[in-house]
């Protein structure tokens, strides 16, 4: 049996892969990797992630604008957003959410929260799963998913909250990501909140080109890597590779529908 794996989360429109995109893609391919969603964290890269999901039969769509570019969306950005969230390939409103490890500000951290609100609003009008960066803004994030979410899933993207927030976020339907972090020796809490996780509640991610794997830390990522995650993952679970890989599979395509069967 050959795993088949989808990286979840990458930022395939990145400048750091303009050189060698297509190349990036077919490794992927190689080491079993079928689909990866490309990430959209402005609107300017929302809209090159479209594009690039059009032209890449691998790659699939997220549309959102990341909180370290908050701001209040215009209507015409919001109805954009809402627009290319019909889009076929359009899986997800993402990335959205909040981090409070880059900004300190309080007032632009409001503006975070009414710009996650405002994009979780637009999760639930398009009838898509959103993609969810909470750094060091735990507290807010669940309240903000508990109170304003309604009728909304998705992931929390590289989890890197506790054991007890994983806990109240799988009973309320929300996935965890795991990335590159789980194989760093400083990786602390996560092995042991990967250890509980209900199988069908885990994704693998790259986060590319950012959080490459042991042994492959301090270099650029690529989606082909997120199989070094699902062998840790197997590892601290006493699954196999395989395992990990089909039900993995399987959770992005419960989580993202219009990524089909193929």
């Amino acid at each position: 049996m050959s795993a088949v794996f989808i990286d979840t989360h990458a930022h395939l429109c990145d400048e750091k892969f303009d050189e060698d995109r297509v190349e990036v893609i077919a490794r992927a391919a190689e080491a079993g990797v079928a689909q990866i969603i490309s990430m959209g964290d402005t609107m300017a890269a929302s809209a090159q992630v479209v594009a690039d999901a059009e032209q890449y039969p691998a790659l699939y769509a997220a549309v959102g604008v990341h909180p370290e570019s908050a701001c209040v969306l215009t209507d015409a950005e919001r109805a954009q957003l809402l627009a290319w969230a019909n889009h076929p390939k359009v899986v997800a409103i993402g990335e959205i959410g909040l981090d409070y490890y880059w900004e300190k500000d309080p007032q632009v951290r409001a503006v975070q929260r009414e710009m996650f609100v405002t994009q979780l609003d637009i999760a639930r009008a398009a009838g898509l799963p959103v993609c969810i960066h909470d750094r060091e803004a735990h507290g807010d994030t669940l309240a903000i998913l508990r109170t304003e979410g309604q009728g909304v899933t998705g992931v929390l993207h590289c989890y890197s909250g506790s054991l007890e927030m994983a806990r109240a976020l799988w009973k309320m339907g929300y996935y965890i990501g795991i990335d590159g972090p789980l194989t760093f020796k400083n990786a602390a809490k996560l092995p042991d909140i990967v250890r509980e996780a209900p199988r069908e509640r885990l994704l693998i991610e790259t986060d590319s080109p950012y959080l490459a794997p042991v042994p492959r830390r301090g270099k650029r990522n690529e989606p082909a890597y997120v199989a070094f995650v699902a062998a840790k993952i197997a590892e601290l679970r006493e699954e196999s590779v395989e395992e990990v890989a089909t039900y993995t599979t399987e959770n992005a395509r419960r989580l993202y529908p219009k990524l089909g069967v193929g």
